[in-house]
């Protein structure tokens, strides 16, 4: 049996995505997470993606969890409020939970290109 040295738990890799429109992986939204200063307007998966990673890069892992930024202002009727729980990440890949707060929800992935699928069949429909 051989140890994974490389595989660390970190429960503070957490963001909010709240998706106000989406058509074929184009959305209009913004992402949250404890390192951002105030949220940040996204408008694609692949955007949503890569910043997520850079956000990850950033992290101190273990640590305690850091509070997400409140929502600024109310959000627009009828937008999607996901939360992304990325558990582990092992030579660039990722593992966690996506989290549907509309519909409470919820649905597990072993990889960023999982996620992206995940997030296109819910909001596609």
């Amino acid at each position: 049996m051989m140890l994974r040295g490389n595989m660390i738990p970190c429960h503070s890799r957490e963001a909010v995505v709240t998706v106000s429109f989406y058509s074929n992986g184009i959305l209009e939204g913004y992402l949250q997470h404890p390192r951002l200063n105030r949220r940040e307007k996204i408008q694609s998966l692949s955007q949503l993606i890569l910043l997520l990673n850079s956000l990850i890069d950033l992290e101190d892992c273990p640590g305690s969890p850091l509070p997400i930024v409140p929502s600024e202002g109310n959000e627009q009727d009828g937008a999607a409020v996901f939360r992304i729980q990325i558990l582990f990440r092992e030579h660039h890949t990722w593992q966690g939970r996506l989290i549907w707060q509309n519909e409470n929800q919820e649905a597990v992935f072993h990889s960023g290109i999982e996620l992206i699928q995940l997030f296109d069949e819910i909001l596609a429909e």
